[in-house]
């Protein structure tokens, strides 16, 4: 199909998919700014891949109707896309794993339709008009369910050969920090065991505290205990911070962003930016610097944002 010349596209629709809802956002393109024009949110229909696909069709003709125009769509999706078969993988929608979803939506829409990741279209929308707007390069990294990401070189996503740029919770920590800390490698539903989300994510960093005979709070409620002085919160807090040192110090050499931003829920820890960066440097060797790690601007609202912005940086290529 061929594409439509971006200086006549009025506007983008992103979509951001998650296991129970989906949202679509359309944006009016005023100079190069995206302008909220029309918001909508749904249930994902989970286990039934026709009606996912209807629900987006419909979603997307309300959409249109408010813009006025047929806009090129982006949409954001949990897991990955196989870059030989083209079917979707990992997905927390059912529905959705083993097809071929981005060409299934492309003959329902008749449009231009882009797919990137949630993670990815996260940090696109910080690179663009969010917490690393102007930076030369940044890597948005997602403390959520699990740990993912996206990086972004001049405001642009760059996705990788297979498209998995950024998927940076499936690296493994070396067993010798493992051990250190007195842990295991834990087995990941990728297939492979010692993965780094295993041990830094949100639900991790509860399953740490249980592993160091806590309750496996939530961590909020551990950063909370920690703080007042409860030897078990304060262990696991100072774990789980020297781990994401580690993890994010191989971010920082196989990357070099100029800006880290994180995401998830994760990112509303305070003592992460007090903190962390120290933690980061312990892990680098001499002469090398932690960038700046900051919150996000747009943080789950960016989701949709982010897959407007994938679409528009895929059209523009395509011209």
């Amino acid at each position: 199909m061929a594409m439509t010349n971006s200086n006549h596209i009025a506007g983008y629709h992103g979509i951001d998919i998650g296991g129970s809802k989906m949202e679509l956002v359309a944006f009016a393109d005023r100079d190069g700014a995206l302008a909220e024009v029309f918001r909508e949110r749904v249930v994902t229909p989970g286990d039934d891949f026709a009606a996912f696909v209807q629900a987006v069709v419909d979603l997307v003709a309300r959409g249109d109707a408010a813009l006025g125009t047929t806009a090129p769509v982006g949409i954001g999706l949990p897991g990955v896309i196989d870059s030989a078969s083209g079917r979707q993988l990992s997905s927390n929608v059912p529905a959705l794993n083993g097809r071929l979803v981005a060409q299934t939506l492309q003959q329902a829409l008749q449009r231009p339709v882009a797919i990137g990741n949630d993670c990815q279209c996260f940090a696109l929308s910080e690179a663009q008009g969010g917490a690393a707007d102007n930076a030369a390069s940044m890597f948005g990294a997602i403390l959520g369910t699990g740990a993912g990401g996206g990086y972004c070189v001049g405001g642009q996503l760059l996705r990788g050969f297979n498209g998995v740029a950024g998927e940076w919770g499936h690296w493994s920590l070396p067993a010798t920090l493992l051990a250190q800390h007195g842990l295991m490698d834990y087995a990941c539903p990728c297939g492979k065991a010692g993965c780094l989300e295993r041990y830094v994510s949100g639900p991790a960093m509860s399953k740490l505290h249980a592993h160091f005979g806590g309750d496996g709070a939530e961590p909020l409620a551990i950063v909370a205990r920690a703080n007042m002085g409860d030897a078990v919160a304060e262990r696991t807090v100072a774990v789980h911070l020297d781990l994401l040192g580690h993890a994010l110090a191989g971010l920082v050499l196989a990357y070099d962003p100029h800006v880290i931003v994180l995401g998830g829920g994760l990112s509303k820890l305070p003592h992460l930016y007090d903190k962390l960066p120290a933690a980061v440097k312990r892990h680098l060797f001499p002469g090398v610097h932690v960038p700046p790690i900051l919150p996000p601007r747009f943080g789950d609202a960016g989701g949709a944002r982010g897959a407007a912005l994938l679409i528009r940086q895929h059209t523009k290529a395509s011209t």
